[in-house]
């Protein structure tokens, strides 16, 4: 529900704050407040965090009310992951005023720094449509948006948005989930700084999903991974709050069938084409049953034809469609288009177009002209009006206690097979961790801790090989000779699933000795250079 502020105005005072500021020490709340764009009245957004994590906890923002701060009505939550923001009606004009925030934290008041903000008088528009605010400012007269994860943050770098908003961005996309546990991490560390500052810059917002997909060929373990995935989504949406009217779908990134790989980094096994279109029709079904809104699904034309079989069901989902050094001013361009022949998938249109929505033309953007840290920055356009980029936005989505992530929730984990045998082989354990209901656990991830009596002088390499959602080989190389006792152990970071270990004891015997190899002497190679960026559009 969008609250509303009238500045300056003391019917909206509830109380007067006269104590001294006290902190609660190990805690920090920050704060900033930004002149949304807004067609039909003037919106401030104010926004911030609470460090360390106290979702549930009341944040109040208090003005200051000639020379004394006052608290307002408005009050609001801290999310699962930290934010909280207001969004908030403002009819004084050209008036400069201080805001702050205020929570209790162990039974201390914790304050913000204090922010100022002069309200600017908007341009008087006789249609007070949404879709004027959405200008076609991108190449070839559509709207223009990109794409950001933790690559556009380096060294903890923020995101300039009011920047990016004045050079003409109305979307935004931002990585806040993957399969991969320590890439997850990161992604929602990032989303949670980047969602709520982009849209009170007045850039609409996206989220996606990096899919890994799992090393299973019976369907319905295809499905439950899937689901499982889908899960994490769902739980990384209700933890950011939802969808609000300015969050367009979530979207599915799905570039890569490799499975498995080998110690170097090479692909050893595909997903057929049965097995990625299972997943991926499973995935986006389930995603839109939970959330009610239509996830978005990403990739590119090559993968679409011979990694995906045609499917009716497919086509229902937008798709937003990666195809670079084509220039997107050339009205006549499109993504998706072979030079010679027909590229045939589920959005192949009749005259072997492809049926996008979003088409990413570049890798390369001038990143700093856009307020991002570093060089580069996907770019992209959106295929449609004003008015159909809003229909896209459509659709609110409130998560219920029942979709929230759980805390601490019980697992229960089970090493299913073991191997252990000499020195020069590898020691493994098949291990699966499963949830209350039996379904696969969603976050998290394993490894071998040993009894400290039989605890190797030298630390052995663990692996982990993930096989699907919550099942995983864990291998250790460099065990020396001898028996072991110890315990399989799950943890999850986030917090969602509780520890569960299981017991494993093991013997390992001496191995052949390898023969040391003569180490030859280093020659300076000079690496071949490359241009990433070579016939990229730079816009």
């Amino acid at each position: 529900m969008r609250l509303k502020i009238y500045l300056l105005a003391l019917s909206l005072v509830v109380a007067v704050v006269g104590a001294p500021q006290s902190v609660a020490a190990t805690s920090v709340l920050s704060m900033s407040v930004k002149q949304t764009p807004s067609a039909s009245e003037t919106l401030l957004t104010l926004y911030g965090n609470l460090k360390p994590n106290r979702s549930g906890t009341t944040v109040k923002i208090q003005v200051d009310t000639d020379g004394k701060w006052t608290t307002t009505r408005f009050t609001t939550k801290v999310t699962k992951v930290g934010t909280w923001k207001v969004t908030a009606l403002a009819t004084a004009l050209k008036a400069n005023v201080r805001y702050r925030a205020v929570s209790v934290i162990a039974g201390k008041s914790l304050y913000s720094p204090i922010r100022s903000i002069t309200v600017k008088q908007q341009p008087e528009i006789s249609n007070t449509d949404p879709a004027q605010f959405i200008d076609l400012t991108g190449p070839g007269g559509r709207i223009h948006g990109a794409d950001i994860s933790r690559w556009q943050h380096p060294n903890d770098k923020a995101i300039d948005f009011v920047k990016m908003y004045e050079a003409g961005m109305r979307f935004v996309f931002i990585k806040a989930s993957d399969t991969r546990e320590s890439a997850d991490l990161l992604s929602v560390k990032y989303a949670a700084m980047d969602h709520h500052a982009a849209q009170a810059a007045g850039i609409y917002t996206g989220f996606y999903h990096y899919a890994v997909l799992p090393d299973v060929t019976d369907p319905e373990d295809i499905k439950k991974d899937a689901l499982a995935q889908a899960q994490k989504v769902v739980w990384r949406l209700a933890s950011m709050g939802g969808y609000s009217d300015k969050d367009l779908p979530y979207a599915l990134d799905l570039e890569n069938k490799c499975v498995r790989y080998s110690s170097s980094g090479a692909c050893q096994k595909y997903a057929t084409r049965s097995a990625v279109t299972l997943w991926a029709t499973t995935f986006l079904a389930s995603v839109k049953e939970k959330t009610g809104k239509t996830p978005i699904l990403y990739s590119y034309a090559n993968f679409l034809e011979s990694s995906m079989t045609r499917s009716p069901e497919l086509a229902q989902y937008p798709l937003w469609l990666a195809q670079y050094a084509i220039d997107p001013a050339n009205p006549i361009n499109q993504p998706g288009i072979k030079t010679g022949g027909c590229y045939v998938h589920s959005w192949t249109g009749a005259n072997c177009d492809s049926q996008w929505t979003v088409w990413q033309y570049s890798s390369c953007g001038i990143a700093p002209k856009y307020g991002v840290p570093g060089n580069r920055l996907d770019l992209n356009v959106f295929r449609g009006t004003p008015s159909s980029f809003l229909d896209l936005a459509k659709g609110t989505w409130a998560p219920t206690l029942v979709d929230l992530m759980p805390q601490q929730e019980p697992t229960v984990l089970t090493v299913v097979g073991q191997s252990a045998s000499t020195t020069n082989k590898l020691v493994t354990f098949k291990v699966n961790v499963v949830r209350p209901s039996g379904s696969p656990v969603v976050t998290g991830s394993v490894k071998l801790v040993f009894d400290k009596a039989t605890t190797p002088a030298t630390k052995p390499t663990q692996t982990i090989l993930r096989e699907t959602s919550g099942v995983w080989t864990l291998a250790l190389k460099g065990v020396l000779a001898g028996t072991y006792v110890g315990k399989v152990l799950f943890q999850d970071v986030s917090g969602t699933h509780a520890e569960s270990t299981f017991p494993v004891t093991f013997e390992v015997t001496q191995g052949p000795t390898p023969t040391p190899k003569p180490t030859p002497s280093p020659t300076a190679t000079k690496k071949p250079t490359t241009d990433g960026c070579r016939g990229q559009i730079k816009n």
